[in-house]
């Protein structure tokens, strides 16, 4: 059983999205395994927000990963989700 530290950008459908009320949002919607560790609102482009989000994920269900994508496209407001970064932990 290993651990995963992943980084997920996740984009809103635009700029009138309450960024906070997504980050707040997280810890609900997360599967079994997944822990979150940090998140922050970051810029993009001419005024549109992300959200930075960084999550342990224990890999010892090969499905996890999929699940905590699904999750995170879940949030009401969220249009996009993308995995920027991943290391063993």
């Amino acid at each position: 059983m290993g651990q995963i530290v992943a980084g997920y950008d996740l984009m809103p459908e635009g700029t009138d999205v309450d960024l906070q009320a997504v980050i707040d949002s997280l810890p609900s919607v997360l599967p079994a395994g997944v822990k979150l560790l940090e998140t922050k609102i970051a810029p993009v482009a001419f005024g549109l927000m992300k959200v930075n989000a960084g999550f342990l994920i224990d890999d010892s269900d090969e499905g996890v990963g999929g699940k905590l994508e699904d999750a995170l496209r879940s949030i009401k407001g969220i249009e996009g989700v993308e995995c920027v970064s991943q290391t063993v932990y």
